[in-house]
């Protein structure tokens, strides 16, 4: 920071607000911090008796805020991503695309440990819509030496992408429905109509439902009938607790198909199964998908849709977060839920 004349400052950037006084009529700034002198500004800070400015010198080897947090955020931007332009020194990153946001985040980390840096983020792994607001950063300072923000950029480069959103598939469902109630029809399907209702809404369709009694046999059919008309998902509902009757997991490994986990650290959702049939995902289903607004499904769902295949450690991890609050309002995906 220096201080020079102001005929001499064209070029450079303010390092505090100039404020212009007009009695009865205006009182506030006329030019703001950070703002870049330009050569019509000069009669006008003369206007207001200003003939020195403290200044940082751009030419000097430094970067302005907004420059700086326009290419901060160029360098962690990946695909499904896109910036807004800087203002007052942030740029903000956007979702180009519906999907499923993505985050490094030990890449998070390691820029925010960088001195002069800040970026904040949403919660990764939840759905986004395009024009969702994912994240935003800047630089502290109103400047920053250009060699600072260059290791900033190879530090970014490093865990490229640190964000990005990855679109969502459109899939064909099946829906395997067990329990000799609703198979005889003693009682109404329950399953069905919520289920249509999110994957239609996910942009997914529903091949057909099957409805099959408590017979593994059955269940191995039906699964083997969705594979083979080439679902890209199946869903097998019902059946997925403890009683002796209960056979809904070992249909599904008796089908063929490869159990990553029968349980888990989910409420709602404990009795949860992911398994992969020939890189099929089959999920068991527990009850409370059908009676609680938000479960288990929600978390799993959108990540198969953008195409990642998990494993148990992706299950393991909703312990942290897997505890829904049962609110009177259901605030969801805005909660802690999953996160």
């Amino acid at each position: 920071m220096k201080r020079i004349p102001v005929q001499e400052a064209v070029g450079m950037v303010m390092c505090h607000d100039m404020t212009q006084i007009l009695p009865g009529q205006k009182k506030g700034p006329l030019f703001k911090r950070g703002h870049v002198v330009a050569q019509e500004d000069i009669s006008q800070l003369l206007d207001l008796g200003k003939k020195h400015l403290y200044v940082w010198d751009l030419n000097a080897g430094f970067v302005h805020e907004d420059e700086a947090a326009q290419r901060m955020a160029k360098a962690m931007a990946g695909q499904g991503i896109t910036l807004t332009t800087p203002s007052e020194g942030k740029v903000q990153m956007m979702a180009s695309t519906d999907g499923l946001i993505k985050i490094n985040l030990q890449g998070l980390e390691a820029i925010n440990c960088i001195e002069d840096v800040m970026v904040a983020s949403i919660h990764e792994n939840q759905s986004v819509k395009e024009g969702d607001p994912l994240a935003g950063t800047r630089i502290i300072p109103l400047v920053i030496k250009e060699r600072e923000l260059a290791m900033l950029e190879k530090v970014c480069e490093s865990y490229r992408p640190i964000f990005e959103v990855k679109p969502f598939r459109k899939l064909n469902i099946g829906i395997v429905t067990t329990g000799s109630e609703v198979f005889e029809g003693r009682i109404k399907d329950g399953f069905g109509p919520v289920l249509r209702q999110k994957i239609s809404a996910s942009g997914s369709c529903v091949l057909d439902q099957v409805f099959v009694s408590d017979s593994i046999q059955m269940i191995v059919e039906a699964i083997h009938r969705f594979r083979d008309q080439g679902a890209d998902l199946i869903l097998v509902t019902g059946g997925m607790s403890v009683d002796p009757d209960d056979v809904t997991p070992e249909g599904i490994r008796q089908a063929g198909a490869h159990i990553v986990t029968y349980g888990a650290p989910v409420l709602p959702g404990a009795m949860f199964l992911l398994a992969y049939l020939n890189q099929i995902p089959v999920l068991g289903l527990p009850g409370c998908v059908m009676y609680n607004r938000t479960s288990v499904f929600d978390l799993v769902y959108p990540r198969i849709q953008a195409g990642e295949i998990l494993g148990r450690k992706d299950i393991i991890r909703w312990a942290h977060g897997g505890f829904c609050l049962g609110c009177e309002t259901c605030r969801w995906p805005n909660c802690s839920f999953g996160k």
